[in-house]
């Protein structure tokens, strides 16, 4: 009996495994972690993103932050994408945002397509669907945005906000009394 157990939950713990499907790092040759020049050079190499060179790259003020911005709409690039986002945190590609075209592509689609590459999602709720695994997050947003997050720097990027002010802070403790 206790070997029929174990052998029906390495069975399932495989058969689990064996299905679970790691998520997109990116879009494309674009892929989180790259550096900002590697990032750069795949842009150029592939139209679709509509990158025009340095005049889309920008510096925020913290100066460990760059950000690119592509237009596509112009038809520069694909008819299917828009706006894309890449930001960088001490030279890493932690975050893609992609803004997609709603006159060539809707929703439903997209969100049909993820689901049956990477199975049921994690959250759900009317404005977004997100996908996650140990290193990425994979968000759509409606009207039709698609996230590529780095869970590790998108993280520590969080954990190290700046504090609460006083104001923020009795805000918060209001709340919890709730």
């Amino acid at each position: 009996m206790k070997k029929t157990l174990l052998f029906s939950l390495i069975f399932f713990s495989v058969l689990s495994f064996a299905f679970s499907k790691e998520l997109p790092r990116g879009y494309m040759n674009v892929q989180l972690g790259m550096d900002c020049e590697q990032t750069k050079s795949e842009l150029k190499r592939n139209s679709a993103f509509g990158y025009k060179g340095e005049r889309d790259v920008s510096l925020t003020p913290d100066q460990n932050t760059v950000i690119i911005q592509t237009d596509t709409y112009k038809k520069l690039g694909s008819d299917f994408l828009t706006q894309c986002y890449f930001q960088f945190h001490d030279d890493i590609l932690y975050s893609i945002t992609i803004n997609v075209n709603t006159e060539k592509m809707d929703y439903y689609s997209v969100f049909t397509t993820l689901t049956e590459k990477y199975g049921e999602p994690d959250f759900l709720n009317p404005q977004q669907t997100k996908w996650q695994d140990e290193k990425t997050t994979l968000i759509l947003e409606k009207p039709l945005t698609l996230k590529y997050l780095d869970n590790e720097i998108f993280q520590s990027l969080q954990d190290s906000k700046i504090d609460l002010s006083p104001t923020e802070l009795t805000r918060e403790m209001f709340l919890d009394e709730l």
